[in-house]
C-alpha cells in the first residue's frame, strides 16, 4: 500500500511539472495577478501599457502585492530602500504562439537600439531623444566598446551586459544588465554602476537606481512586468521629479525591448 502511495505520489508530481513547463500549461494574468483592477488589465493590453509612480515605496501599494511573480524580483528593488517606486505592466497579445522568450533574450541583446529613441519633454514642449548615443562594454573596468551579439538560438542560464548611456539629462550614465532565467520566463535587472550626476551633483549614486524587468510567454500573449525604484536625497527630490525621470526612461526601454519582441 505504501508502494502505491509513493508512485501515486510521483505521478502526481510528474504531471504537476509537465503542466507547468509544457506549452498548454501557461499561466493567464489573471493567474499571476489574481486581484488586478480592471483599468490596470485594459491599460495592460493597450498599445502603451499600464504606468504608475509612487513618491512612497510601499509594497502594499503595488499590484504585484499578493501576485504570483517570483518575490525575487521585488526584493530586488526594495533592497535598495527606494524613495520612489515606478511599476508598469504590458501584454504583447499573441494568442497564436509567435513570440518566445527567445525573441526577449534577443530584443534585449540589441542593446544600440536604444539610440535616438525620443520622449515629450513638457518644459520644451518638444521630442527630444533620451539617449543620443547608447554603447555596449567589455565590462565595469573596461569602457571598451564591442558590438551587439548576432541573435542565439537558445537563451544563456545567466549573462551580464555593461552599457554607456548618453543621457539627455545625466550625460554619461553607465549600467550593468543581469539577465537570468527563472522558473516561468526571462529577469532582466538593470542597475547603475557608476554615479548619477546633474550638474556634477550626484542624483543616484553607484548601485541606487534599479529596473527589474520580467518576461514571460502566457495564454494571452507575452506579458512585461517591470517594477523601477531609486534612492535619492530628500535635497535631490525636491528639485527634479523623479517619479517623472524613473518614468520616461522606464517606458523607452520597455518600448524598445516590446518592439524587438515584436521584430519591429
Amino acid at each position: 500500500m505504501r508502494l502505491l502511495n509513493c508512485i501515486l505520489l510521483l505521478c502526481v508530481n510528474f504531471f504537476s511539472l509537465y503542466a507547468e513547463t509544457s506549452p498548454t500549461g501557461k499561466r493567464s494574468l489573471n493567474d499571476i495577478f489574481p486581484r488586478l483592477p480592471s483599468d490596470v488589465r485594459e491599460a495592460a493590453f493597450s498599445n502603451a501599457g499600464y504606468y504608475h509612480s509612487y513618491s512612497t515605496a510601499s509594497r502594499q501599494n503595488i499590484n504585484s502585492s499578493g501576485s504570483a511573480l517570483d518575490v525575487q524580483i521585488i526584493d530586488a528593488v526594495f533592497s535598495r530602500k527606494p524613495g520612489f517606486l515606478v511599476e508598469s505592466i504590458l501584454v504583447i497579445p499573441d494568442t497564436e504562439g509567435r513570440y518566445s522568450l527567445l525573441d526577449a533574450y534577443n530584443a534585449l541583446g540589441k542593446t544600440r537600439g536604444l539610440k535616438g529613441r525620443v520622449y515629450h519633454s513638457h518644459t520644451r514642449n518638444e521630442y527630444i531623444a533620451l539617449f543620443d548615443d547608447v554603447t555596449r562594454l567589455e565590462s565595469a573596468k573596461k569602457n571598451v566598446p564591442v558590438n551587439d551579439p548576432l541573435p542565439a538560438s537558445k537563451i544563456p542560464d545567466s549573462e551580464t551586459i555593461y552599457m554607456r548611456l548618453n543621457d539627455v539629462n545625466f550625460k554619461q550614465t553607465f549600467y550593468r544588465a543581469d539577465i537570468t532565467q527563472v522558473r516561468y520566463g526571462l529577469r532582466y535587472s538593470l542597475t547603475n554602476n557608476k554615479n548619477m550626476t546633474y550638474f556634477l551633483i550626484p542624483v543616484i549614486r553607484e548601485e541606487k537606481f534599479t529596473a527589474q524587468l520580467y518576461f514571460e510567454p502566457i495564454t494571452e500573449g507575452i506579458l512585461i512586468y517591470s517594477l523601477a525604484g531609486a534612492d535619492v536625497s530628500d535635497f535631490v527630490s525636491s528639485k527634479i521629479d523623479m517619479p517623472s525621470a524613473i518614468t520616461k526612461r522606464l517606458a523607452i526601454i520597455i518600448t524598445w525591448v516590446a518592439e524587438g519582441i515584436k521584430g519591429y
